[in-house]
């Protein structure tokens, strides 16, 4: 049974295989993120700080842009899927974020959310094929492809750079603090 801590995030495992250890990690980085943007308004998911245009909406559809890039298109050489199929990354490297203004509240918590039901699904069932050390079908332009064991903790240290962005940004709309 998994634990949860005061804000409903799963509590990593203490004592599990690196799968269930990695996962565990990636789950409560995940959660962190849905608790900082929760409750939130367009107006709140709009907010910046200082001079920074760092959004947590952006965050939100930059996230499920990254878990569709790396679980989808990197891990299993899947072709780009709506929104990111028809996006012009040359003329916005950063659209994700940029275009997050445009869209509801409901519309990014749908997109973050479904993108992180397909990379579950993409994570197990790479796992049940071949494991940690499945390289991705995707190369780099040196030939590099990284393993699922090298994307997963790269996925956790994604959000949790971002979990620190979030925190600050929240705290500047209404004061929630916490982590």
């Amino acid at each position: 049974m998994t634990e949860l801590d005061e804000q409903g995030r799963p509590e990593p495992p203490g004592a599990a295989d690196e799968s269930g250890t990695l996962l565990g990690f990636l789950e409560f980085q995940r959660a962190t993120l849905e608790w900082k943007c929760s409750g939130l308004d367009a107006a709140g998911l709009r907010a910046t700080v200082a001079s920074s245009p760092m959004t947590l909406g952006g965050m939100l559809k930059h996230l499920s842009f990254v878990e569709d890039w790396w679980f989808s298109q990197w891990l299993h050489g899947r072709d780009a899927q709506p929104p990111w199929d028809t996006v012009d990354w040359s003329a916005d490297a950063d659209w994700d974020w940029h275009s997050a203004a445009a869209d509801s509240p409901e519309q990014l918590r749908t997109l973050w959310q479904e993108a992180v039901a397909r990379s579950r699904a993409a994570v197990a069932e790479a796992l049940a094929a071949d494991g940690l050390g499945q390289l991705a079908r995707r190369t780099g332009p040196r030939g590099w492809s990284p393993s699922l064991r090298w994307i997963l903790c790269h996925m956790i240290e994604e959000y949790a750079r971002h979990n620190g962005h979030a925190d600050l940004i929240r705290e500047s709309v209404d004061g929630a603090t916490g982590e």
